[in-house]
């Protein structure tokens, strides 16, 4: 299982998070959908940490509208997915 650092991620008009991305990786851009599913199966986990900050772990939470990511909630808001630059 490799920890994946995220930079970046892509939202929808609804600014939903459709994707998570870092320059440069192989990986990168990671659709949500995939990164699910990496998650789940313990495949691979992602993370965010600005500089000054813990890391904060992506999770999948099931909503009512179905599954999506989420950055675990810590006290700074740099970290937060909605919050990373598009990508």
């Amino acid at each position: 299982m490799a920890d994946r650092k995220v930079t970046a991620s892509g939202k929808d008009k609804d600014s939903d998070i459709t994707k998570l991305c870092k320059s440069g990786e192989a990986w990168s851009p990671r659709l949500k959908a995939d990164a699910i599913r990496d998650i789940e199966n313990g495949t691979h986990t992602y993370y965010v940490q600005q500089p000054g900050t813990s890391r904060v772990d992506i999770t999948v939470v099931n909503g009512t509208s179905g599954k999506y990511l989420r950055s675990t909630a810590d006290k700074s808001s740099s970290n937060n997915l909605d919050n990373l630059p598009d990508c």
